[in-house]
């Protein structure tokens, strides 16, 4: 899960990434990036689904597997933006974690906030 700290919570912060940042599609997830100008620099992260995905549950699990998925390349990212991901299509275009991971580490090389060189990030095991 993304720390309370890291997300961007008003309304006005998430419609103006979505209105004034750079987009990045791929699949159903599309990737909104915008500088901040925060001190010390840090990443800020908001996440949609909208109804076209499906029910509250479909919805909510496409938004937990995008939360679970840059909760691991949070460490890494460039600090200093605000991202918005934001969920189209179905809730079967999103079956797994791996999926989702996936697609959202090529839209982070594309948007240049994640190094391409480096290997992922290891997964951790549950009796960890």
């Amino acid at each position: 899960m993304v720390s309370r700290e890291l997300r961007l919570r008003s309304e006005f912060e998430v419609r103006q990434v979505r209105s004034r940042g750079k987009a990045h599609a791929e699949g159903p997830i599309v990737i909104r990036v915008l500088p901040n100008d925060r001190q010390p620099p840090q990443n800020r992260y908001a996440f949609v689904a909208g109804k076209r995905v499906g029910k509250s549950v479909e919805r909510n699990r496409a938004k937990r597997l995008c939360r679970e998925a840059i909760r691991h390349y949070h460490p890494r990212l460039k600090p200093g933006h605000d991202l918005v991901l934001i969920v189209r299509g179905e809730a079967a275009e999103l079956p797994t974690h791996e999926v989702a991971r996936a697609i959202i580490e090529r839209l982070l090389i594309r948007a240049r906030l994640l190094p391409p060189g480096e290997p992922p990030a290891p997964e951790r095991s549950p009796d960890a």
